[in-house]
């Protein structure tokens, strides 16, 4: 079940939720630093963004030098976060634009996997097999949620989730910042297991092909899921209607436990570069960190940007609908589990 069109993880909706929670409307023409709707508490709302760019900011600087070692460990979540200012800055704002949102974070993805191996190799004069596989499952990852979601922002020319936000320069630029940290904390493994030593790592082994076969599964999720409500969307019968057929039957959101999953099977895949001795970090095991990669896409999916918001979206349009309402008893909303489907509506075909 899905509301919003052609939906896939981002955090464009942690900044809807952000909007909602504060009721803000955007002005009618102009653009301004401060949130400026006329409200009494533009002013407070203003520096509650402000405080959350420089929280997410500390977040991505805490755990990458924590991780990678306060030397090394700054330049990644620094890049991280600076190609969304200065796309933001130059022009996202100034036109008034989220069209290279998406896309801008896919790239972004794309150059930290790519330079934190490139790093390495050129200090190293070697790479691992490990470092290697990872780099490569995330340049497959980011390179099909790209392209998937720029051609959905092409078709649809806006994203109505921004409107409210992005007259506002504190809360335009506040959104791309939390993409930054999006970015880097959901690829914390990857980046940490790139900047180990080769030679120092252990060989090949069991765990990472636990890893490797955790990440398949899950971008096979993702992928079928996207597919199938693509599909489904196209059906003249299912317009205007929630989707409950192939994964969705065992899933309200199969395409977010997806995500979910193929980052879990990133950090068991990594996982081993961080055994006994590994002291790169500031202590020694500290990339085992990276652990909250994939405890961080959890709860942003599930109780910040994704599953929160649209629940409420298809509370309002089909809460009324008995089928509807059996449906959500009877499956689950994030884990792709055997259905527990009893009464629930029959597949719309």
């Amino acid at each position: 079940m899905d509301s919003s069109p052609d939906s896939t993880p981002t955090t464009a909706s942690a900044m809807e939720s952000a909007s909602l929670s504060s009721g803000k409307e955007p002005a009618a023409r102009g653009r301004h630093f401060f949130l400026a709707t006329g409200d009494p508490s533009d002013g407070l709302y203003s520096a509650v963004w402000i405080l959350v760019t420089i929280a997410f900011c500390g977040l991505s600087a805490g755990l990458g030098g924590a991780t990678n070692g306060w030397e090394l460990g700054l330049y990644a979540p620094l890049f991280s976060h600076a190609v969304q200012w200065l796309v933001c800055t130059l022009h996202a704002f100034p036109y008034q634009t989220e069209v290279y949102y998406d896309l801008t974070g896919s790239i972004t993805y794309a150059l930290l996997a790519v330079g934190t191996l490139s790093i390495t190799a050129g200090r190293t004069r070697s790479v691992h097999a490990r470092q290697l596989l990872a780099t490569a499952f995330v340049l497959v990852w980011c390179t099909r949620l790209g392209s998937f979601l720029f051609q959905r922002i092409r078709r649809d020319s806006k994203d109505g989730r921004f409107d409210s936000l992005k007259p506002y320069f504190v809360a335009f630029f506040g959104t791309w910042n939390i993409q930054g940290a999006w970015c880097f904390l959901t690829g914390l493994a990857v980046w940490a297991a790139n900047a180990r030593d080769p030679a120092e790592q252990p060989a090949f082994g069991w765990l990472d092909g636990v890893g490797v076969c955790v990440w398949c599964v899950g971008f096979g999720i993702e992928v079928v899921a996207d597919r199938q409500k693509a599909a489904w969307r196209a059906l003249p019968s299912s317009k205007g209607r929630y989707i409950d057929v192939g994964l969705w039957r065992y899933s309200r959101h199969p395409n977010y436990f997806g995500e979910w999953l193929l980052w879990t099977g990133q950090f068991v895949l990594c996982a081993s570069a961080f055994g006994s001795g590994d002291a790169t970090g500031a202590f020694v095991g500290a990339g085992f960190l990276s652990a909250a990669s994939p405890v961080f896409v959890y709860l942003l999916l599930n109780y910040v940007s994704g599953v929160p918001l649209l629940e409420k979206r298809s509370d309002e349009r089909w809460g009324g609908e008995q089928v509807y309402l059996a449906y959500k008893r009877e499956t689950y909303v994030f884990f792709l589990l055997p259905t527990r489907r009893t009464e629930a509506s029959r597949p719309l075909l």
